[in-house]
């Protein structure tokens, strides 16, 4: 998945980034807002992370603006712990709020958390067809056998498993997998499609090259 994190602490911002990428994840950083205007101009995220206060001006003030075209899920970083600052936070439209100093392992949580709302399930695992896909234990399971993936394969299964039926382009694909900072080609996604391939073919799931177009999974019979 692709995040940004806007940040205007840098020591904070590398190691959150540092944990993220550590995790599979694409992570684009923005120091102010005006910076993050411009990456939402230019891509498409599936979470954003927001501080507060920022050089430019309040982010809930940024996310209220924003609201009325922006759908990605957001969750506010704040050093403010009063209750009425989260609920302001949470009025603005964020759909979650952390306080800082945070914990790691509790920002990875509420960021799952986030996106399995923001997909209607209450749980860390999405069913393709047959097999249930954890995305927390990063695991393909039909009942009988459990198949173990690497940080980069699930991140590019979980983009596969929220558009089942669809085809992805290799630009699309790019988009969700890399950040600006990250030097890749379109050989690069057929290297990951082709070691995922491999990891699945035996539990009865089956990435599709639709020539032209990009890749669809299919997940046989249910």
């Amino acid at each position: 998945m692709r995040y940004l994190l806007v940040e205007d602490n840098v020591e904070l911002a590398d190691a959150v980034i540092k944990r993220l990428v550590l995790d599979g994840h694409a992570v684009d950083h923005a120091t102010t807002l005006a910076g993050a205007e411009d990456c939402l101009a230019v891509a498409g995220y599936d979470l954003i992370l927001l501080d507060v206060m920022l050089p430019d001006g309040d982010g809930r003030d940024f996310l209220a603006r924003s609201r009325a075209h922006l759908e990605t899920p957001v969750i506010v970083l704040t050093a403010r712990s009063q209750v009425a600052d989260r609920v302001s936070a949470l009025d603005q439209g964020a759909d979650d709020y952390i306080t800082k100093p945070f914990d790691f392992a509790e920002l990875e949580a509420r960021c799952r958390a986030v996106m399995r709302r923001r997909g209607g399930s209450a749980r860390n695992e999405i069913a393709l067809g047959p097999v249930i896909f954890d995305l927390l234990a990063g695991t393909l399971s039909d009942g009988n056998e459990i198949v173990e993936l690497r940080h980069r394969e699930i991140r590019l299964l979980e983009v596969f498993a929220r558009h089942q039926g669809q085809i992805l382009s290799k630009s699309h694909l790019m988009d969700r997998l890399f950040s600006y900072d990250t030097s890749v080609t379109e050989n690069a996604i057929e290297v990951y499609v082709g070691r995922l391939r491999r990891r699945i073919e035996g539990i009865g799931l089956r990435i599709e090259t639709v020539r032209g177009l990009g890749y669809r999974i299919e997940t046989g019979k249910t």
